[in-house]
């Protein structure tokens, strides 16, 4: 019986839940009812399992489940064999005690043999149960292990959810699974379509659910809903090609159950305002898909998505239309305000707009990051005035109206307003620019202004933020200061501006007010302000925070394919700039696919651990800094201290110049006598001159491939 499977689907039926966390929502459902049958041995279908949603309901379909449990065999142990008989034999009070709890005679007990002594045991095979009996307490389970942010309460029940519970669907085959779940017992009913079938759906069986849903006007399969979308859209288009972002379409096919495509227009007038601003609108607020032209100019048509199958889809039309002109037309009325002042105009006003108490206000922050911009631009060889003008008009589009009212446009409108005021080109693109990367995955600032202001702006923020003491602590990071850190370090990297960011920060920790280090550090018992060493603290900080970008790194090169060991290779030598860190953290890498990588590295970290032993015993002065040949006795350590001479001759020209992978090529063809001499030389001679001799040799070695990297780290 336990062998037999039925197809399984569990629905619950709700209102509309949040679109940005249905498809989260229902994974996590699905998931919590396989691992709820799988946990208590019920055998399914599993791999098959398919997950289904829409705005009004979560569910769950899985081709075959077993009806019940297999045989569940039992066994608790007792006490002690040597503990529980008496002398005769008889049982204790103990023995008697568990076998009546296992409702059997103590000779029916059996004995379990450990190294530990024998034991009595309990050992039976129960039935399993039937799964109709399991499921009420997995759908249970399940729903209080979904990631719901806020749970609400409807009615007069203490129960909580994402949103109300109306219907919970559960069929075993073509039988009814009885349960309750949220107040609401199971059943065979559904819910269709809000307006094209408000009435209930009768399900026949786990099988046709998915049909009788689609009867009903509802479209329960998300990628059938996305696939529904695109063709709609495509269908209704008209006047160019409609932009549908993969965000969009999951948003519109989480909102929507019948999702019908409408096309719209609005007035051409509204497309002198900058298309970003009209397009936040149309995807962010009114979840509309806006058209663009063959030259990728927006377009005065767009198109909405139904949740309903009109009779009149003129009317919708109209209303869609209606709704987004007073949008449209308040940000026609901010862009046409904003353009009557200069943006230097608002430099004033930043003043009055604190960044954060002990920092000052934006425009503090704006002057700190104009003096970086022009020390990095005029060691970058960028023009200074540029980046400085940049850095000074940066956060003016802050306080314009229509930043005001579309904060996600924020540097976007800035290099708007900046090029209708005839602003240098390449100060207006960094406007725009410097905010990147946004996002993971975004590109860095294209321009060197834009670049150089991105470095800035960012070494600002961690050096300030990190002196007031509110450096990221685990999932917290108030301020994106990881996120700030990596587009930094990949401006750098990507952008090629090669800065000691080291001392960099240490430019940047000295234009932070002393407010602000004071403010970083806690009060002492006697709540009175602490003493800081205001230069001490600026030391401290700028290593923490050198090492913070750092380590954003790892990762950064992880995706690209680079190893732990030779990322740890690279940071071992401390390269001054990130760029430099780049070219010979890809030079590790092409050297580790070489033939020679292997035994090299292991020489190496032989060489490292020989003379940290000798400076831990005699010191490291004990060393000679240089070889004497006169001292050496064997045929393998005159090879390698002639051919090791003749490496670092070829490579360091390599290596200064930047090329490091012909460097590590061309120290690569060390290998064979530096085999040679592990093979045929004892370093710890018995002759104090002579030992010391070849510890020099070895240390030339390790400091000829220490100019690029620590191999022996790999």
């Amino acid at each position: 019986m336990a062998d037999k499977r039925l197809p399984l689907v569990i629905e619950l039926g709700t209102e509309e839940l949040p679109p940005k966390a249905l498809d989260d929502l229902a994974a996590a459902f699905a998931r919590g009812i396989v691992e709820g049958l799988e946990k208590r041995g019920v055998a399914g279908d599993y791999a098959a399992a398919r997950t289904y949603a829409s705005p009004r309901r979560l569910a769950v379909h899985i081709p075959g489940v077993a009806v019940a449990q297999p045989e569940q065999n039992v066994e608790r142990r007792g006490p002690a064999v040597a503990a529980s008989l008496g002398a005769g034999g008889e049982p204790s009070k103990a023995l008697i005690g568990f076998a009546q709890s296992c409702g059997v005679e103590v000779s029916a007990l059996e004995k379990l043999e450990t190294d530990k002594g024998a034991w009595f045991v309990f050992r039976a095979v129960k039935p399993g149960q039937p799964t109709a009996s399991l499921l009420a307490e997995i759908v249970g389970e399940s729903l209080k292990a979904l990631p719901i942010p806020k749970a609400m309460r409807w009615g007069d029940r203490d129960d909580t959810f994402v949103r109300p519970v109306h219907t919970l669907l559960m069929l075993h085959g073509a039988e009814i699974v009885e349960g309750e779940v949220l107040g609401v017992k199971s059943g065979r009913l559904s819910q269709g379509h809000r307006f094209h079938h408000p009435q209930p759906v009768h399900v026949a069986d786990a099988d046709s659910w998915l049909d009788a849903l689609r009867q009903a006007k509802v479209m329960a399969d998300p990628a059938e809903r996305r696939e529904r979308v695109r063709a709609e859209v495509a269908r209704v288009a008209t006047g160019g090609g409609p932009r549908l972002s993969d965000g969009l379409l999951d948003e519109i096919a989480n909102l929507t159950e019948w999702p019908v495509g409408i096309a719209c227009t609005f007035g051409r007038e509204f497309l002198d305002v900058p298309p970003e601003a009209l397009v936040t609108t149309m995807e962010t607020n009114q979840k509309f898909v806006p058209v663009f032209d063959g030259n990728g100019r927006l377009t005065e048509h767009f198109i909405g998505v139904a949740n309903i199958e009109s009779r009149d889809p003129a009317e919708i039309r109209k209303g869609y239309e209606r709704v987004i002109r007073p949008r449209f037309a308040d940000a026609k009325f901010f862009w046409d305000a904003d353009l009557n002042a200069p943006l230097a105009d608002y430099q004033d006003a930043l003043k009055s707009v604190t960044y954060q108490q002990s920092l000052g206000s934006l425009w503090d922050k704006t002057v700190r990051v104009a003096e970086l911009a022009r020390i990095i631009a005029n060691r970058v060889g960028i023009d200074a005035g540029k980046a400085t003008h940049a850095a000074a008009l940066a956060k003016c589009d802050l306080l314009t109206r229509m930043v005001g009212e579309f904060p996600e446009l924020q540097g976007v409108m800035g290099r708007y307003y900046a090029t209708r005021q005839g602003i240098d080109v390449d100060v207006a693109d960094a406007l725009d620019s410097f905010y990147q990367p946004r996002f993971g995955g975004d590109a860095i600032a294209s321009g060197k202004v834009g670049q150089v202001l991105a470095v800035a702006e960012r070494l600002d923020t961690l050096a300030g933020i990190f002196a007031v003491g509110l450096k990221p602590s685990g999932n917290k990071d108030p301020f994106a200061l990881r996120r700030a850190a990596l587009g930094l370090a990949r401006t750098l990297i990507e952008g090629n501006l090669d800065i000691d960011l080291r001392a960099t920060f240490t430019e940047a920790f000295e234009l932070v007010p002393e407010a602000a280090f004071v403010a970083g550090v806690k009060p002492g018992k006697d709540g009175k302000p602490p003493v800081v060493d205001i230069g001490a603290r600026r030391r401290e900080l700028g290593d923490e925070v050198h090492a913070f970008v750092l380590e954003r790194l790892r990762g950064y090169y992880t995706e690209q394919g680079f190893s732990v060991d030779q990322f740890e290779s690279v940071l071992a030598v401390a390269p001054a700039t990130l760029p430099d860190f780049d070219r010979r953290l890809r030079a590790v890498g092409e050297f580790a696919r070489r033939s020679e990588a292997a035994s090299l590295a292991a020489a190496n970290k032989r060489v490292a651990n020989i003379l940290r032993k000798q400076a831990e015993e005699a010191g490291a002065s004990a060393i000679p800094s240089t070889v004497d040949v006169a001292h050496f006795e064997l045929d393998a350590e005159r090879e390698l201290h002639a051919a090791l001479g003749e490496a670092r001759r070829d490579a360091e020209g390599m290596w200064r110049g930047g090329d490091y992978t012909g460097a590590l090529a061309r120290l690569a063809a060390l290998q064979a006598p530096v085999d040679r001499f592990f093979d045929d030389v004892l370093v710890n001679a018995e002759d104090p001159v002579v030992r010391a001799n070849r510890l020099a040799l070895l240390a030339q070695l390790k400091a000829t491939f220490g100019e690029i990297a620590d191999i022996s780290r790999l």
